[in-house]
């Protein structure tokens, strides 16, 4: 199903994310953004409804189903993959139901107690992102002794925990969390171990695009950091990353043709 790495396109459909809050927060903005980042080489299109920007606030299940359902609705035609980017299984049965065929889930199905029942019910791929703290407070504090390990051994008993539901593992994706209750040196840390995270036994998704991990080293907004996502995203490519997630999709799709000539690998098709 997947290519490596393959390009999985943001679709914020909110008003208040980082990066792009209230850009395609419009069906047709939506729908318009989605099919230009398949023409921009975008293998999956990620459609968020809820923000989990640092200190967001969380919204209703009917809210999120108000906001994402009639986009995952319009894409029914596309032959691409679409994930549906939430904690809530209801607003992932409903898109599932409609279409969508990835469940990318930053609580690693831990949202509600009966989430791992409804993914293994659903049949789909799963994203397991590690996360300390919520999108409130994640930026609070956070700590770490070993972060590598830590994040590790998180998500090793999320997969066990997805697979004892039901899950089949060749549907679970695993994602380190990168900006997701984490420090500078802490993000830096897990993109110089990425290789670690194979011994989990499923793909990695890397989620890098325009971070705040970003702005730190450079003071950068988030509209400014394109160079950076695409230094992230190489090395991703570089260490073993199935997926990238980027807002950036045209970018990077070139910087990763260039990246496979320059080792021999050919272009990506």
């Amino acid at each position: 199903m997947f290519k490596t790495p393959i390009i999985m396109g943001i679709l914020n459909v909110t008003p208040d994310s980082f990066s792009d809050g209230g850009q395609f927060s419009g069906l047709e903005q939506a729908v318009a953004h989605a099919r230009a980042m398949l023409n921009e080489g975008a293998d999956i299109l990620d459609i968020g409804g809820e923000s989990t920007r640092p200190g967001a606030k969380p919204i209703s299940v009917q809210e999120e189903i108000d906001r994402v359902l009639p986009v995952v609705e319009a894409l029914s035609d596309i032959d691409s993959d679409i994930s549906i980017d939430t904690c809530k299984p209801e607003v992932a049965e409903v898109a599932i139901r409609a279409g969508a065929t990835i469940w990318n889930d930053v609580t690693a199905l831990e949202y509600e107690k009966h989430s791992p029942d409804i993914a293994a019910k659903l049949g789909c791929k799963v994203v397991l992102m590690h996360m300390q703290g919520s999108p409130e407070n994640m930026q609070d504090k956070p700590r770490y002794s070993n972060v590598v390990a830590e994040v590790s051994v998180y998500l090793k008993k999320r997969v066990n925990a997805a697979i004892q539901a039901g899950v089949q593992r060749e549907n679970l994706i695993i994602d380190p969390g990168i900006g997701f209750g984490k420090r500078l040196e802490d993000n830096l840390n897990l993109l110089q171990n990425l290789d670690a995270f194979h011994a989990l036994g499923c793909p990695v998704l890397l989620g890098a695009s325009r971070k705040s991990f970003i702005g730190a080293l450079d003071d950068s907004t988030a509209e400014e950091r394109l160079g950076g996502s695409l230094a992230a995203a190489l090395w991703g490519s570089a260490h073993g990353a199935s997926m990238i997630r980027v807002h950036d999709v045209k970018q990077t799709a070139q910087a990763l043709k260039v990246w496979h000539a320059i080792e021999g690998k050919g272009t990506k098709k």
